[in-house]
């Protein structure tokens, strides 16, 4: 697995925006201009050619992997919105506005990156399961307690390819998941990847 973090969040501009267009395909270009906000636009792209260096480094690690350029290529998307690529590795892609993270396998693979955040009673109620709202409720940091076990279900819910569909599905997520899970935390963000390889 291979997974690339970018958390120079403040290099996002119009002028940035711009440079990046002509390095990336045409079905992402056409994604990012729908954003009507910089933000959105420099995430999009960002976070494409992330994913295109990841792949050019790793051509080796798929054996199916055909030589299509990297802009000529578009993503499909199954039925839950999960985007992927003929012939390529799995990925999945998170952006918040402290990050942008991208993972690659050759197995599912789901990521998750949140800037820590606040949560409503209500939100936990309906997000975690006892233990887990225990845990939270429990935790010397209550925020960075919750935003580690969002990014968990939010990776775990992108590997499987699913999203959310329901409550009582993210109350669950974790426990029903039988593939491997890791969490890594800095000072300003939490990213999460759940994996089968």
């Amino acid at each position: 697995m291979q997974v690339a973090l970018f958390d120079e969040m403040n290099r996002c501009s119009e002028a940035e925006v711009l440079r990046m267009i002509p390095l990336v395909s045409t079905q992402r270009r056409e994604q990012a201009l729908r954003y009507k906000h910089t933000f959105g636009q420099f995430c999009c792209l960002q976070s494409w050619l992330m994913l295109a260096e990841l792949l050019e480094t790793s051509i080796s690690v798929a054996e199916n992997f055909d030589k299509t350029p990297m802009k000529a290529r578009s993503f499909v998307y199954n039925d839950y919105g999960k985007p992927s690529m003929p012939a390529a590795p799995e990925f999945s892609i998170s952006h918040c506005r402290e990050a942008i993270a991208v993972a690659l396998d050759d197995h599912p693979v789901g990521i998750d990156v949140e800037g820590i955040r606040h949560a409503e009673p209500e939100l936990i109620a309906r997000t975690m399961n006892p233990a887990e709202q225990q845990f939270i409720r429990q935790a010397g940091n209550p925020e960075r307690a919750f935003t580690r076990l969002w990014t968990r279900k939010e990776a775990v819910l992108k590997c499987q390819g699913t999203g959310i569909a329901s409550f009582e599905q993210l109350q669950t997520a974790i426990d029903r998941f039988d593939g491997k899970l890791q969490t890594f935390e800095t000072e300003k963000y939490i990213y999460s990847i759940a994996y089968y390889g």
